[in-house]
């Protein structure tokens, strides 16, 4: 069986004071569950306190973004080491919003992937359509792209410390999200697919994740899917009332 794991992504959010507030409720939280890993990515301001925070706790921390390059002339940037050294586990890559908004190729986010395993983390690679392309039927090309290009070069060995997001750009922070069996239907080309490329036992211990407003209201229906080992969490993690019933899910 996979182990579940529900991440939390704060994306442009929360002043230092305000993470540490959060990360102290969600760790009282979640003092009895043992069978779910628990990730949180704070902006890189609040990371250092936010980790101090989580001490003792079994959540993990979680840089949203990185540059593939450990050090260097790059303003602004900031490497998979010094997200480690800030007490990172986990590291987002590839987030539509990157795609979208920064315009980072799949050659790009694989430079990352790369970055972030061999510097002993976790990358959670985040694939996923557009409308437009999921209206015009080429949602699995799009996927297989992305997953072929953003893995381009990384071992077998090397993906169990990857960790698949599928976040149809659709659903994210629109209130719509894919139905469960439309998700299912979608968890399932990828474990295929990453079968194809990595060998299928691998791929049956690869985590899927599904991202694209997920509430507590439909987090059951979604991570009871059989592909789906978890979900990536945008608005509903940025409150402990909203957040927690998603990782307590299995506790009901």
């Amino acid at each position: 069986m996979r182990r579940p794991l529900v991440a939390g992504n704060w994306k442009l959010h929360k002043t230092i004071a305000e993470a540490v507030a959060l990360a102290d409720e969600l760790k009282e939280g979640i003092a009895d569950v043992t069978d779910v890993d628990i990730v949180v990515a704070p902006v890189f301001t609040a990371l250092a306190a936010v980790g101090k925070a989580l001490e003792g706790s079994s959540i993990a921390l979680a840089g949203q973004n990185c540059y593939p390059e450990a050090k260097g002339a790059f303003t602004g940037e900031v490497s998979p080491s010094l997200l480690k050294d800030a007490g990172c586990r986990y590291v987002i890559v590839g987030h539509s919003e990157r795609r979208r908004i920064f315009t980072e190729s799949d050659a790009f986010i694989n430079l990352k992937v790369k970055a972030v395993t061999a510097e002993g983390l976790n990358a959670i690679l985040c694939v996923g359509e557009t409308l437009e392309e999921r209206n015009d039927e080429k949602t699995f090309d799009i996927l297989t792209d992305q997953i072929k290009n953003g893995l381009q070069g990384i071992s077998a060995e090397m993906m169990r410390q990857v960790i698949i997001a599928y976040e149809p750009v659709w659903a994210i922070g629109t209130g719509r999200n894919a139905t469960p069996a439309q998700a299912q239907e979608v968890h399932c080309f990828l474990r295929r697919l990453l079968g194809e490329i990595c060998g299928a036992n691998t791929a049956d211990q690869l985590r899927i994740l599904y991202g694209g407003s997920v509430k507590a209201d439909n987090a059951d229906e979604l991570l009871s899917q059989r592909d789906i080992d978890g979900a990536l969490v945008g608005g509903a993690s940025l409150r402990a009332a909203d957040f927690l019933p998603i990782v307590r899910h299995r506790l009901k």
